[in-house]
C-alpha cells in the first residue's frame, strides 16, 4: 500500500472515529479547515440539512494571523446560530486535531455564548 493511500485511510479511520463518539441528539458542528481558509456549520442529522454556516471567505475586512481570523469566524457562526435557535452544538472536528486555528475557531464560538 502506498504511503499516499496510508494517510487517505488513517484520515478517513479518525474522522469516523470522532463522528461515532457524538451525540446525534443535537445539532453537530463541523469543521473544515483548508491551507487559506477555515468553514464551519450546524448540521441537523436528523433532517440531513445545514441550519446555518459561516467562512473565512464570506467574511470581509478581517486581518491578522489565521488564528484571529479562525476566532472571528466562531464567533459570527455562533451569532447566527444563536439567532437561528440553536444553542448547543457538539463539536465535529472531523479528522483535525484540537489544536491552532480549529481550538480558535471553537474559543469564538464559546465567547460569543454557544455551548460547545
Amino acid at each position: 500500500m502506498s504511503l499516499q493511500r496510508k494517510m487517505k485511510a488513517a484520515i478517513q479511520r479518525r474522522k469516523l472515529r470522532v463522528r461515532a463518539r457524538l451525540n446525534k441528539d443535537v445539532p453537530r458542528l463541523s469543521i473544515f479547515r483548508s491551507a487559506q481558509h477555515i468553514y464551519a456549520q450546524v448540521i441537523d442529522d436528523r433532517e440531513h440539512r445545514t441550519l446555518v454556516s459561516c467562512s473565512s471567505q464570506e467574511l470581509k475586512n478581517l486581518s491578522g494571523s489565521k488564528k484571529d481570523i479562525a476566532h472571528a469566524v466562531g464567533q459570527e457562526l455562533a451569532r447566527r446560530a444563536l439567532s437561528a435557535g440553536v444553542q448547543t452544538a457538539v463539536f465535529d472536528r472531523g479528522s483535525f486535531l484540537f489544536h491552532g486555528r480549529v481550538q480558535a475557531l471553537a474559543e469564538g464560538l464559546r465567547q460569543a455564548g454557544l455551548r460547545v
